[in-house]
């Protein structure tokens, strides 16, 4: 007998920020998109990164703190998915689960953001000798000093719309964001400008969303699939690739920049070391089909000009 019955609602763990949540719902909507008859729920989760809102991240754990107890609930049956700023997910493997989905990616710039009263500041160079710049990544402090060794970066920690009450109330000149959070959040026109290679290369996966599902649950995978962008899987597949060979976490200073060029995948990366006084460059394509195998020759060629000691 033909079972004629729904399938069973989709549960997505994440996490429960605006912006995460955000991200969610898209996903939620793509497979509805696909599959009218199936249900979604989402399964809101608490990060160790949500908790700890003060200390910086490499402080406690860095790698896997946005990701970790998320994946942990498609382990343990609460969920059916999990839904991450890819450039958030860590390039080591969680045995058991499996990188099943990757739909179109957002801008992946990284962003300028001024406070609401600030005039006449156009870019990065325009920006007061010794400026504050409000974040915690060391890929982009690293860029920011590579270019302007005076200015003052520091950590800056919350969500979004935190980050940006700090900025309006003076204690920081300026930060930099991911401009695909910000144009998901509607906050696009807080960005006074965007910082883009060569001045500013993009995290590993940033402005793409990574979904997660169990390696043996055939029915979620192939779901993902089918809302899954080919050209965006390889390019991001490259950029973990580069990231994992380089034996470098989500949070060093690396930058990574793909696209595409007469049906071929190009990736191009940069190892800074952490003051931003030394930077290694390096450029490959090939095609999309050998998209990891170019991740890592690339990171072969950066590791042969001493990107290990810029790393450690």
């Amino acid at each position: 007998m033909t079972d004629t019955s729904a399938p069973r609602p989709l549960r997505i763990a994440t996490r429960a920020s605006r912006l995460a949540l955000w991200q969610a719902e898209h996903v939620a909507n793509l497979l509805s998109s696909c599959r009218p008859d199936c249900g979604v729920e989402l399964v809101h989760v608490t990060t160790t990164g949500d908790s700890n809102q003060t200390s910086e991240l490499r402080s406690f754990g860095g790698q896997g703190v946005f990701t970790r107890e998320v994946q942990w609930a498609v382990l343990d049956g609460r969920a059916d998915l999990a839904v991450h700023s890819l450039k958030d997910l860590p390039t080591q493997p969680t045995p058991g689960l499996t990188l099943a989905g990757v739909p179109a990616r957002a801008e992946t710039a990284d962003a300028l953001v001024l406070p609401r009263e600030s005039e006449g500041i156009a870019d990065l160079f325009a920006l007061p000798q010794n400026a504050r710049i409000g974040t915690g990544s060391l890929r982009r402090q690293a860029q920011l000093r590579h270019h302007r060794p005076d200015l003052q970066c520091s950590e800056v920690r919350g969500n979004v719309e935190t980050r940006l009450r700090k900025l309006d109330e003076g204690e920081y000149d300026a930060l930099v964001l991911a401009a695909a959070g910000l144009g998901r959040l509607d906050l696009a026109l807080r960005i006074s400008a965007r910082l883009v290679p060569p001045l500013m290369f993009p995290a590993v996966g940033q402005g793409a969303l990574g979904i997660e599902c169990r390696e043996d649950d055939s029915f979620v995978r192939e779901l993902l699939g089918r809302i899954s962008e080919a050209e965006v899987f390889a390019s991001v597949r490259a950029e973990r690739a580069l990231l994992a060979h380089l034996r470098a976490g989500c949070h060093a200073p690396v930058g990574a920049h793909t696209w595409f060029d007469q049906g071929d995948l190009q990736i191009a990366g940069v190892v800074l070391s952490a003051d931003g006084t030394q930077r290694l460059h390096a450029v490959l394509g090939g095609p999309t089909s050998a998209a990891e195998d170019l991740g890592r020759e690339l990171a072969e060629e950066l590791l042969r000009n001493g990107a290990a000691a810029l790393i450690r």
